[in-house]
């Protein structure tokens, strides 16, 4: 999740009454097919230019089959000062630390058959992860998998953060936030106890994933959203809430704009298919 928005952290929670994770050992989640919850520590909180500098998931089966990696990654540029007082980690804990394109392969081979899960992890870590994915040329998309966001669940009961929900719901303290293995487990603790205490959520990856998602966007970072009828639509600038095809019909060169403009390569990606489907259909 971003480190910094597990800096905002809601200090003005007041528990009046903790509630206890009771029996979350026992609890298990209804699983259709596995599903990995990851958290991403980063050299900073720009997509498409800052690393990993760790990953770690807990990858989940419908058995409640539990498996867990963690590695830290050589971001290939400095990290910030500022960023290693949030997560603890320096450029020298990661100068020997292979690099993102050199365990890419082992990364996706373990969450290619799986839903993803995380905190705030619609919003920073799959954006993130898909970018180092595509950079590291594997070939990433979430079209056959669904998202469960576990701070959006806890944003719309709560309206709090990760250290807070893990202390509000399971009476715990979360002694090693910013390390993405301690905040892995903890997400994952949290969603099962979001599932004990709210009757109103079910416990299926489909209804979870609807639940914890805000907008429908085209691409992961927002710059294409969806209409009405389903059509991708450009959310800024010049083009914003007109179709894609249509500025693409009108406008040519704006697409050869954007591919050499500082976009995410997700968004990149999802144009050029957009453009592909367009030319396609010419033919057809």
């Amino acid at each position: 999740m971003s480190m910094c928005y597990n800096q905002i952290v809601s200090q003005q929670l007041v528990i009046e009454m903790p509630y206890i994770c009771v029996n979350l050992k026992h609890m298990q989640l209804n699983l259709k097919k596995p599903i990995c919850f990851f958290d991403l520590e980063t050299t900073g909180i720009n997509i498409t230019n800052d690393r990993i500098v760790e990953i770690s998931i807990l990858k989940v089966h419908p058995n409640g089959k539990e498996e867990t990696y963690t590695k830290k990654v050589n971001p290939t540029i400095p990290i910030p000062p500022e960023v290693t007082k949030v997560h603890g980690i320096s450029d020298a804990d990661v100068a020997d630390a292979p690099t993102f394109k050199e365990i890419s392969k082992e990364v996706y081979n373990l969450i290619k058959d799986s839903d993803l899960g995380g905190f705030n992890s619609n919003r920073f870590d799959i954006p993130l992860l898909a970018e180092e994915m595509l950079r590291a040329e594997v070939d990433f998309d979430m079209k056959n998998r669904l998202a469960v966001d576990v701070q959006t669940i806890f944003h719309k009961m709560e309206q709090r953060t990760l250290s807070a929900a893990y202390k509000f719901y399971c009476d715990k303290n979360l002694d090693d936030a910013h390390s993405a293995e301690a905040d892995t487990k903890a997400t994952y603790e949290v969603l099962k106890a979001q599932l004990e205490r709210y009757e109103e959520l079910e416990n299926d990856t489909k209804f979870l994933a609807e639940f914890s998602s805000r907008k429908k966007f085209a691409d992961f970072a927002g710059f294409l959203i969806f209409n009405k009828e389903g059509e991708e639509c450009f959310s800024f600038g010049k083009h914003k809430g007109k179709r894609v095809v249509d500025v693409m019909e009108q406008e040519p060169g704006y697409f050869g704009w954007l591919l050499n403009a500082d976009f995410p390569l997700y968004t990149k990606k999802v144009l050029t298919a957009i453009k592909l489907r367009q030319f396609n259909n010419k033919l057809g």
